[in-house]
């Protein structure tokens, strides 16, 4: 009797339960948490939007004002929007202009600054390139494309920085695991030549970014997504110890695992003026459910190579 009550209660559970993500974030410095290797207390979790989705956070200090960045997904629409909001609060959130159109999916808005001007590398992976677009300092809402770093294969949590005169693109590609790919370029409007080593052999929990690469005393941090447990399990944060053009060598550091009551997974974490950004993952009830997974599953069928 205990397995048939085990058994139904699982089928259940895999037809009525969906993901849940939510953003959330606590006070937080890149130095503490190298220091600590540990999260700084209790994530304050923003209230929930109507939306299936919110994760992959990012920030941007513009004009003073935390601005926030994310993909927002709905199960009924089947793809993956960028969004925008300040105040860290879901009521005054806008739909990013500018990148690319509706039928691609976007996620993953990886934020950065360079010579004081801000720019984003959102996941385009099904148009199959990792395009740059700058941000409007008067409407951050507006993106403006401004070149194409990469293309020819679905690129997926493209991530950039500026780390010993060069700029380093880490990023994957869909459905290749354990495998980091690497590229370079001496300026950001220069061409991206690949590393000598590409495609870099790494762990499973290696592969994928979760956030903005970022730099404590000198040494460079790459934050990765572990799926051993499930998807967007937890994150990894890994010390690169070695990046040239021919050689690249890391090693992981810690895990950061995820806090309830979103503990079901934790996948994507950035920094902002004190501010330790995070998404969280939990399992929710519903009598859609069903219907919800098969449609998705439809969209996915339909969906261009």
């Amino acid at each position: 009797m205990k397995d048939l009550l085990s058994a139904l209660n699982s089928m259940v559970h895999k037809l009525f339960c969906y993901d849940k993500w939510n953003i959330g974030y606590i006070s937080q410095s890149p130095e503490n948490l190298i220091l600590t290797k540990q999260l700084n207390g209790k994530i304050n979790w923003l209230t929930e939007d109507k939306a299936d989705y919110a994760a992959d956070p990012f920030t941007a200090n513009i004009n003073g004002r935390v601005h926030l960045y994310y993909e927002e997904l709905n199960f009924w629409k089947g793809r993956g929007e960028i969004m925008m909001t300040d105040d860290m609060h879901f009521k005054n959130k806008k739909k990013v202009n500018g990148i690319m159109k509706d039928d691609i999916h976007l996620s993953y808005p990886y934020m950065f600054t360079d010579n004081d001007q801000l720019y984003c590398i959102p996941e385009t992976g099904s148009a199959k390139q990792v395009a740059l677009y700058q941000i409007d300092m008067n409407n951050p809402y507006k993106f403006e494309k401004v070149s194409v770093l990469l293309e020819g294969q679905p690129f997926v949590d493209s991530s950039i920085i500026r780390y010993n005169n060069k700029y380093w693109l880490f990023t994957s590609v869909s459905g290749e695991q354990g495998v980091l790919y690497l590229f370079y370029a001496d300026k950001l409007d220069s061409p991206f030549k690949a590393h000598k080593q590409n495609p870099i052999r790494v762990a499973s929990n290696v592969s994928r970014s979760a956030g903005r690469l970022f730099i404590v005393g000198q040494k460079l941090y790459m934050p990765s997504q572990n799926p051993k447990r499930c998807y967007g399990g937890s994150v990894m944060i890994n010390e690169i110890t070695t990046i040239t053009e021919t050689d690249f060598q890391y090693h992981t550091a810690f895990e950061l695992l995820p806090q309830a009551p979103y503990d079901e997974g934790l996948h994507t974490i950035n920094f902002e003026n004190g501010l330790l950004v995070v998404d969280g993952k939990r399992k929710v009830f519903s009598a859609m459910g069903p219907f919800k997974k098969v449609f998705r599953k439809l969209k996915n069928l339909n969906k261009p190579n």
